[in-house]
């Protein structure tokens, strides 16, 4: 069984690039918040997570962008984890990669995963020359090893439309006779028993459900979603599971612990011509746009709007 809290990815502007804004707010998220932080004046952000099938994505902004390989590195060398170096989950990456630009050693071609490169907006390729008149090295191709300096990104897309991994990998699996997915099920907590999970408590339609697992339970949840479960299921810091009265089956510290994120500033400039984008909010501009999406896969609705960056 898959089990997902959500409901199938069939809203359109899932898979159209440009779509992504949308995915912010309204049902196909968690609708968490923030803490209040003393760096942003106490003030309480959006923290989007995704509640539907795909995960984050089927909502992100589909910048295709691997870590750091000297993370990678430093997992296998710093703290243990051994086939984690960047050698060797490279493999993996290129496996999965369906690139229409790139090639080699460093990227794969026939991949389920859609990996594509755009054509950027005017402003764009404004903005990279600009950062390398800054300082910035340009960089062709931010996942070939080095990623410091600005160039523009590829994004999980193939002809034109996002490519989740709920397109990518599941839906070509649904027809298997050992995969069976549920959506609209919440899976409320890990069934232990005798120090093994031997199952999965759901609510599903306003009932409790019992599912019991033959081999293994996998928990992806995500960042929130995945040690969350994992505490209401017991397993965690003892002394914060007390605090909430849930019954402690594993005493694990790191648990819950330790989330780094980032914050999404947009920053708008006025500019002295029609050169941004500010047109396709007029009814005209966005039927054009439509009609070009829809015969040729291409213009405004085929960019994820976040098309080019920098590392230093």
């Amino acid at each position: 069984f898959l089990l997902e809290a959500g409901p199938p990815d069939t809203d359109r502007y899932i898979h159209m690039p440009v779509g992504f804004f949308k995915m912010t707010s309204g049902p196909l998220i968690w609708g968490y918040d923030t803490a209040p932080g003393k760096e942003i004046d106490g003030r309480v952000m959006v923290y989007p997570q995704a509640r539907v099938l795909g995960g984050g994505s089927s909502i992100n902004a589909q910048v295709f962008t691997r870590g750091c390989p000297q993370d990678y590195d430093d997992w296998a060398t710093d703290f243990g984890c051994a086939g984690w170096s960047y050698a060797d989950v490279l493999p993996y990456f290129v496996r999965s990669e369906g690139n229409d630009t790139f090639a080699g050693p460093q990227h794969g071609i026939e991949g389920p995963l859609g990996v594509s490169s755009g054509a950027p907006h005017p402003l764009t390729r404004i903005f990279v020359k600009a950062a390398q008149q800054a300082g910035l090295p340009f960089r062709a191709d931010f996942n070939a090893g080095e990623q410091e300096g600005a160039g523009f990104y590829q994004t999980t897309t193939r002809n034109g439309r996002r490519s989740s991994t709920a397109v990518a990998y599941l839906k070509p699996a649904l027809g298997r006779g050992n995969l069976t997915l549920r959506t609209d099920a919440t899976v409320s907590r890990v069934v232990v028993e005798n120090g093994r999970a031997i199952g999965v408590e759901i609510i599903a339609n306003g009932r409790t459900e019992l599912m019991r697992v033959e081999r293994e339970v996998i928990v992806t949840s995500g960042a929130i979603g995945s040690p969350k479960l994992l505490m209401l299921s017991g397993i965690g810091p003892a002394a914060h599971l007390a605090q909430h009265s849930i019954k402690v089956v594993h005493d694990l510290a790191g648990v819950g612990q330790n989330l780094h994120d980032h914050m999404d500033v947009d920053v708008v400039a006025e500019l002295n011509g029609p050169h941004g984008i500010d047109r396709y909010k007029k009814k005209r501009w966005q039927a054009v746009a439509g009609l070009e999406y829809a015969l040729f896969g291409k213009g405004p609705v085929a960019s994820n709007i976040v098309e080019a960056g920098g590392f230093w």
